[in-house]
């Protein structure tokens, strides 16, 4: 990775008004879905918003086709840097009060961002962290997501089903925010560093960016139901050579991710308030021994 990497940044979409959000879009080679995701942010989005792009190598034209784009700031670099830098490269130019994650194969649906701010707003601090609903055309496990096949590529894509019928099924709010489209204060971000470098290309910094901010005292973290954002679904992180963030992860927190996200965070569970210190079985406790020590010997 070259010092050059690093150096350029260009800031242009300056406005009368401050943005009230940064955007922060990590693309890699991405073209036609990164077109659709700021088609969707200007046509769907209601508060003033920054969206900074970082383009990792950016072959495909994207550099190009940013470069046209006067209402998009951008950060780039010659080689795919990963996620972790990438977001930490947006924050230099970020100039909104909140900073948002948003993958490059997203596209967020009318009133997404409004939802977001009533929800901060009714908060009334700064100590959480907030996530948009995600409508996915496959069913994984992850029970924080609609399932709704909209399509999976652009050529698929079924924007205006999607747009007559992105309100359903009704998904009330639920536990566990983690996952991109993700929302924290600025404070809160820099209070924790950003994305923590030692996960790039960027698997389990996203649970990590959550145990940071638990650590700091966050006990908010809510997924906003009515807040809904369409996901093609991994685009990237199929391309990218896996590291090794579950053992990462749990060298630096001492537990699992999934002991984390499903008993901390009680991720994908109807919102019922703060969360609370949670007790761990005897069984669990063992088990996150165990996987401490393995990943001590894998270290």
């Amino acid at each position: 990775m070259h010092d050059q990497n690093f150096l350029i940044r260009e800031s242009r979409s300056l406005t009368a008004n401050k943005p009230l959000f940064s955007v922060f879009i990590p693309t890699w080679n991405n073209l036609s879905y990164l077109k659709l995701c700021i088609e969707s942010l200007r046509k769907h989005s209601i508060l003033p918003l920054q969206i900074v792009v970082h383009i990792n190598e950016g072959s495909d034209g994207t550099t190009d086709w940013v470069k046209l784009q006067s209402d998009l700031d951008f950060t780039y670099s010659d080689e795919n840097i990963g996620v972790c830098y990438a977001l930490n490269q947006c924050r230099t130019i970020a100039r909104g009060d909140y900073f948002l994650y948003l993958n490059d194969d997203m596209y967020v649906c009318p009133g997404w961002d409004q939802y977001l701010f009533n929800e901060i707003k009714a908060i009334g601090h700064d100590a959480f962290f907030l996530s948009a609903t995600i409508i996915e055309p496959f069913k994984t496990d992850n029970n924080c997501v609609i399932v709704r096949n909209f399509g999976t590529d652009p050529e698929s894509f079924q924007q205006e089903n999607l747009l007559k019928e992105f309100r359903n099924p009704v998904k009330k709010d639920w536990q566990g925010s983690t996952w991109p489209p993700n929302i924290v204060h600025k404070k809160t971000w820099d209070l924790v560093g950003g994305y923590s470098i030692e996960y790039s290309p960027g698997l389990y910094s996203d649970p990590d960016f959550s145990m940071k901010l638990w650590k700091v005292g966050v006990r908010l973290f809510k997924g906003v139901g009515d807040s809904r954002v369409y996901h093609f679904g991994g685009k990237s992180t199929k391309r990218i050579i896996k590291n090794k963030g579950y053992y990462t992860f749990i060298s630096k927190w001492g537990i699992t991710s999934g002991s984390f996200t499903k008993k901390m965070l009680r991720s994908g569970e109807p919102f019922d308030g703060v969360l609370t210190e949670p007790v761990f079985s005897f069984s669990v406790r063992v088990k996150n021994w165990f996987k401490r020590l393995l990943a001590f010997l894998k270290s």
